[in-house]
């Protein structure tokens, strides 16, 4: 464990349980003799039996088998001239062996190597839950052969493209698509959604999820080490590499804080003495017990166990993100900005009715609006497409397909000037009128979407509205009650940002229980709103589809994408991305963002305080040995186990704000 900054994210000279296994087995043992040869010292002297020299010769025993875990990576320290806890704990332990106080070296040692032990331990414990989950994708697949007989193939020997068999109640090897077979899959190592989803043929299915009653057949679309459990696994793994602000900041005072604390340990040993005839014996114990009180052990371990826990807890439930300064950031939000369309409605809009204007039918309408639709990717634009084609209707081929973005597009058909956009675009054409203004606010007052159809000015003639096709999406289910959670969780305001028409972002806001919207949004003018905001409050989260919000993600404290076990994109992208389409994980992940932070603050200011009160004792000459290094290891071992706290169940059915650790 070294203070200074270190690659290792726990800050640990120790790695954090990604030790070969016998180089753990051979640290528990010395430390288990280190222990038993203390016990028998102690023991020995507490009931009086057997001479000093026997006390002595335990205590030197135990000093050896725990200084085998500890001057080895001093001297390696010393070598890269820097000054970490193995090294100030083999000066201590020398020390106090050059002034007779062997039992007290003793006592130092062990408890120092037992303290290295369980911070090695708990970090291994947070990493051993998240790579837990590479233990749930089976390591061989039932593939079919060209015989059409399934044999038995490692996974990872498995081409995409392969058909792969999975037996009821067993786990999906692979990433791919049902070919045949039905059946209810369990997601939960994906999403954290125990309720099993049904799956039919065409549909995607991950590899580690648990297949239900039924048998299915699938196409491999991924390769093993590319699925997305695997992708998971990997962002959580880089993402605990990632220091946070405040674990940066400890490394820093630590590296300045222990050379410090050396020198005026050696001053206290060297000037009273010297200037005011002090004891030599006496000044040099209160210098060793100094140096043992300098090691910042739990200060160091505060901040990367209580990071490693927060993150696997999250991907435990379906909730990726970054890195523990994006963990941080999720703790510290205040305002969280939303689109509306896939975020707060389901995203799937259906047309809910066509009005007709002159000579045009409504299925003319929809002909000529999908013939311009067909182009785009926009999900109103696809809704009047497959609305087209449920109702039978051939469409035409459209040229010179010109995209308006935020208002619409244009396009010619059957050599004449169309355009299919919002209201705003149907103002800037100046083809408005009483009638068709009327239509319009009647569909946006029900919170409905509308695409106007028309022809377009040109040259020889003025332009005109030829049809409204209203368009509905539903709100989700759970975003009311995900916003009441939000404002439970320290979220003061919740800001929609659309490119919906104004009058309908006010109706779906309303419904909602949303605190501000706003309608007509061009994409820069999204970015306007996130500076703004970011301006106001400092701490803004903005939560969209990974893709068209890119900008305003980007720009914001902590940009958050949904519904990403189906998206590459959306999981590298995004800072914190939710597996499962549900608005609710978002307040879970700011609820224990807030309760890791309050956690970090709470470890790093009780090993801050049990320093400030050993370092007077020491000069105060009223704290021993034993009793320095038993204040370390036991605020270490309370830092340790408070982190751990996170890994524990779920916080997140009745968030509240402030949660203390």
């Amino acid at each position: 464990m070294n203070t200074a900054p270190s690659s290792s994210p726990s800050g640990s000279c120790r790695s954090c349980g990604t030790e070969p296994h016998d180089t753990v087995f051979s640290r528990q043992w010395l430390v288990a003799v280190s222990g038993g040869w203390l016990f028998m010292g102690l023991l020995l002297r507490w009931l009086g039996l057997g001479s000093p020299l026997g006390t002595t010769l335990f205590s030197a025993l135990a000093t050896v088998s725990g200084g085998l875990l500890v001057v080895p990576a001093a001297f390696a320290a010393l070598k890269q001239l820097r000054l970490d806890m193995n090294v100030l704990m083999t000066v201590a332990v020398t020390g106090a062996w050059l002034v007779n106080e062997g039992g007290e070296a003793a006592v130092v040692v062990f408890l120092f190597a037992l303290s290295e032990l369980l911070e090695s331990w708990s970090a291994g414990r947070a990493r051993r839950a998240i790579a837990a989950l590479m233990q749930l994708t089976p390591e061989t697949a039932q593939v079919r052969g060209a015989d059409g007989v399934f044999v038995e193939v490692n996974a990872r020997d498995v081409g995409l493209g392969a058909a792969i068999s999975v037996r009821s109640g067993a786990r999906i090897p692979m990433d791919g698509k049902i070919i045949s077979g039905s059946s209810s899959v369990n997601q939960a190592p994906i999403t954290g959604e125990s309720v099993p989803v049904d799956k039919q043929p065409g549909d995607t299915v991950f590899a580690g999820t648990i297949n239900g009653e039924g048998s299915l057949l699938v196409e491999v679309t991924k390769a093993a080490s590319d699925s997305t459990l695997a992708r998971i696994i990997k962002l959580v793994e880089e993402a605990e590499e990632q220091k946070a602000p405040t674990q940066r900041f400890v490394d820093r005072f630590a590296s300045i804080y222990t050379p410090v604390v050396f020198v005026v340990a050696l001053l206290v040993a060297l000037l009273p003495p010297l200037l005011m005839a002090g004891a030599w014996s006496e000044w040099t114990y209160r210098a060793l017990v100094l140096l043992v009180i300098a090691c910042p052990c739990a200060l160091v371990i505060a901040t990367p166990v209580s990071i490693v826990s927060g993150l696997t807890a999250l991907a435990r439930r379906g909730v990726l993100i970054k890195g523990g300064a994006y963990l941080e950031a999720v703790g510290k939000l205040r305002v969280l900005a939303v689109d509306k369309t896939g975020t707060i409605t389901q995203g799937r809009p259906q047309v809910t009715g066509v009005t007709a204007f002159g000579p045009l039918d409504e299925n003319e309408v929809l002909r000529l609006a999908a013939a311009i639709d067909q182009h785009s990717t926009h999900p109103l634009a696809q809704a009047v497409v497959a609305e087209a084609r449920q109702r039978g209707i051939l469409l035409d081929q459209a040229s010179l397909y010109i995209s308006l973005t935020g208002r619409g597009a244009t396009a010619i058909i059957e050599n004449r000037p169309y355009f299919i956009g919002n209201h705003k675009l149907v103002q800037e054409l100046v083809v408005c009128s009483a009638e068709v203004d009327s239509h319009l606010a009647e569909i946006e007052s029900r919170g409905e979407s509308l695409a106007i159809l028309g022809h377009a000015p040109h040259a020889s003639g003025g332009g005109e509205v030829l049809g409204i096709i209203s368009i509905g999406d539903t709100l989700r289910p759970e975003a009311a009650h995900a916003l009441t959670l939000l404002h439970e969780a320290g979220i003061a305001k919740v800001v929609m940002l659309s490119g919906d028409n104004q009058r309908t972002v006010d109706a779906i806001a309303r419904v909602a229980g949303i605190d501000e919207a706003y309608g007509d949004l061009m994409p820069e003018q999204k970015i306007e709103h996130i500076r703004r905001l970011m301006a106001e409050h400092h701490h803004v989260g903005m939560i969209g589809d990974g893709v068209n919000d890119a900008p305003a993600l980007a720009l914001a404290s902590v940009g958050i994408a949904m519904g990403a076990i189906g998206s590459d994109t959306a999981i590298e992208t995004a800072d914190m991305a939710l597996m499962k389409d549900d608005l609710t994980r978002v307040a879970e992940a700011i609820t224990l963002g807030r309760r890791t932070l309050h956690i970090i603050q709470f470890n790093v200011g009780f090993a801050l305080v049990i320093k400030a009160v050993f370092l007077i004792l020491a000069f105060t000459g009223h704290a021993s040995l034993w009793l320095a290094i038993l204040a370390d290891t036991g605020a270490t071992l309370l830092v340790i186990f408070n982190a751990l706290r996170l890994l524990g169940p779920s916080p997140f059915l009745k968030p509240a704000t402030g949660s203390k650790p």
